[in-house]
């Protein structure tokens, strides 16, 4: 039996209520599985994570995790119930050491913190050989190993992550893809956006195309990857 943790169907939102971003989007996410999000620029790709995060409330549609209807729930809700979040800009705190940033990620699970720190240290040898940098001082794929290690503080099953590659250097984006295949293998299971999008797919269960605010294709991550219209409309080609 299928184990669905994210079913989201005929979401629709919007960032003022006279315009709507997201047009009816279906989407699922089961358990174990890497699910990517690809499409054009302004597709509704990073609204779509907001407002199943709880960062934006839908017009109208469903949300339901594990069976439970948590559109409109807000964001703290949505951690508290195991979901963590990673965003694309501004998501390390730069002033703070990458040890205090980590701990900025367990306000809901104090009493496990130290142990769950322990362990993140172990998955990320070189968070731990730094952990008393200020985050403003590292390089960009050291900040977003931290922003992803701060969010896995909380000890969440599931984990959206928006654009985690965008502006890092081809080796800084083979490391970071390592440790979100890492990081599924270990049980989180991940709904990512990402501009990357054939590196993305090879790496997927199930795939995504959003286009103008809608489900412009769906399929498994090497279907899609493989589909000559997705290549000739949103990878750039064969």
């Amino acid at each position: 039996m299928i184990d669905r943790l994210i079913v989201v169907e005929e979401l629709r939102a919007g960032y003022t209520k006279d315009v709507e971003i997201l047009r009816g989007i279906d989407l699922e996410l089961d358990d174990g599985e890497l699910v990517t999000i690809i499409g054009p620029n302004g597709a509704g790709k990073s609204t779509l994570i907001k407002a199943i995060f709880g960062l934006l409330s839908p017009s109208s549609g469903s949300v339901l995790l594990r069976g439970q209807e948590v559109a409109g729930k807000r964001a703290h809700s949505m951690v508290a119930l195991g979901v963590g979040y990673v965003p694309q800009v501004r998501n390390v705190f730069p002033t703070l050491t990458i040890d205090e940033n980590l701990m900025m990620g367990a306000y809901l699970n104090r009493r496990g913190a130290s142990d769950q720190r322990k362990k993140l240290f172990d998955w990320f040898p070189l968070l731990a050989a730094r952990r008393s940098t200020r985050a403003g001082k590292l390089s960009g794929g050291q900040r977003q190993l931290v922003a992803i290690a701060r969010a896995l503080m909380a000890d969440p099953s599931i984990l959206l992550l928006d654009e985690p590659s965008a502006g890092l250097s081809p080796a800084n984006v083979d490391e970071i893809f390592h440790r979100i295949h890492e990081i599924k293998d270990r049980g989180v299971s991940i709904l990512m956006v990402e501009q990357n999008a054939r590196r993305a797919l090879a790496v997927s269960n199930r795939g995504y195309v959003l286009d103008q605010g809608t489900n412009a294709y769906t399929g498994s991550g090497r279907d899609l990857l493989h589909d000559p219209k997705v290549a000739e409309l949103y990878l750039g080609g064969t």
